[in-house]
């Protein structure tokens, strides 16, 4: 059998204890051992020091489009020909592992079958890429997120970005179809999406019988569903439905918060804050102005979700960073600085978020048991950092700083 021995290093285990040093064996695809102070034998094993670095677990990203191409709009993932779009979805799918983010949870497609076709190549050992639960396009209702559909033009038959579905007959044909092809996850616009002046964001756009007819879907197929939602009311939505992946949830009132609060054993928040972020500080290129941003609400959806997370935070809700990578202006490549803002602009503790990104990203992966942790019996997804995290989270953003990368027992960097 294979086995590494990561030998002479300080183990940040992903549990929120505090590092220590220790010897840690990998055999296949799991770990067999973590000896603190070190001494385990090394017989049969390919050794790699690890003194002066941190081995912590894999990232886990709980908002992921890898088939997202960079592109400065929603339209330009529709116009993108599916031959090349392939090509781009498998790039993209290295590089969150070259990024040390091996496991990913999709919110979204940008073609029906793209995540599928991906996530069965990096299964059967064809393609690099992270451990991927996939997903379908974004199932919205017509003037939601995502219809950029025009009167004037051609009725398009099959989605690209978005799927629009009016009413539980037709969100439930959408689910069956995704199910047939093999979706692990339904995506549901229930909210629209910028601040004021588009109250869209303020409120829910979907019904409570289409949240419905998809819940009960993908409880009939064993898949799970996750959702856009912004607004309080859609927030609250997700929660009675016992929908428990919610993105965003900016806008969510006190009453959203006590419900987040008493089902927080089961439900997660992601507000996947840098796409807001950089388009307010870093979008002049594409559009987003100091102009444009205020006429959209995009300052005041940011401050708005500052707050909000923090108040998040001290309820003990359950707020995981990462999410909306593949625009142009939050491009592939740079998930590790969600770990920043985190730190610096929620005011989450380094470990807070390390947790967050791993913990309780094996958690949202649905594998609390075998993910997201150093222990004993749990996959060898591991991370050997140059130099402390916890004292300097920006290392994660530096590629070089991430010495050795191993998914399920096998070495994707080499030191």
């Amino acid at each position: 059998m294979d086995r590494t021995l990561i030998a002479n290093t300080t183990v940040l285990d992903g549990s929120g204890a505090a590092p220590f040093s220790a010897d840690v064996l990998v055999e296949g695809q799991r770990i067999v051992a973590v000896q603190r102070g070190g001494g385990l034998p090394r017989d049969e094993a390919r050794v790699i020091d690890g003194a002066g670095s941190t081995l912590m677990p894999g990232l886990i990203e709980p908002h992921g489009h890898v088939s997202y191409p960079d592109a400065p709009s929603n339209s330009a993932f529709t116009s993108l020909p599916p031959e090349e779009h392939v090509l781009i979805t498998m790039r993209n799918a290295k590089t969150m592992l070259d990024c040390g983010y091996t496991s990913v949870l999709s919110g979204a497609s940008a073609k029906p079958r793209l995540d599928i076709v991906i996530r069965n190549e990096i299964n059967a050992g064809r393609l690099p890429g992270p451990r991927y639960l996939a997903n379908g396009p974004e199932i919205t209702v017509t003037g939601g997120l995502g219809d950029e559909n025009e009167l004037h033009l051609p009725h398009i038959e099959t989605p690209t970005f978005a799927w629009v579905a009016d009413g539980p007959d037709e969100v439930r044909k959408i689910c069956r179809l995704l199910v047939r092809e093999g979706t692990d996850l339904f995506k549901l616009n229930v909210s629209g999406h910028a601040g004021p002046p588009d109250s869209r964001a303020d409120r829910a756009v979907m019904t409570d019988a289409e949240v419905a007819a998809a819940m009960e879907i993908a409880q009939a197929s064993g898949v799970r569903v996750c959702a856009h939602a912004r607004s309080a009311d859609s927030v609250k939505m997700c929660v009675r439905h016992g929908l428990g992946i919610i993105y965003h949830a900016n806008f969510a009132d006190e009453e959203a918060l006590d419900l987040l609060e008493a089902n927080r054993d089961w439900c997660f928040v992601v507000p996947a804050l840098g796409l807001s972020y950089q388009a307010c500080y870093a979008g002049s290129d594409w559009g987003f102005t100091p102009e444009v941003v205020r006429a959209r609400g995009l300052m005041k959806q940011l401050e708005v979700s500052i707050d909000t997370m923090g108040r998040m935070r001290k309820r003990g809700i359950r707020v995981l960073p990462g999410g909306d990578y593949g625009f142009a202006w939050n491009p592939h490549g740079t998930y590790a600085r969600d770990l920043l803002l985190f730190v610096d602009v929620l005011g989450f503790t380094p470990m807070e978020t390390l947790v967050a990104a791993t913990r309780m990203g094996g958690e949202i992966m649905g594998r609390p048991t075998e993910l997201g942790q150093i222990k004993p019996g749990f996959l060898a997804d591991l991370l050997l950092v140059d130099g402390d995290p916890l004292t300097d989270i920006k290392r994660l953003q530096d590629r070089d700083a991430l010495l050795v990368i191993m998914k399920d027992g096998r070495l994707h960097k080499s030191p």
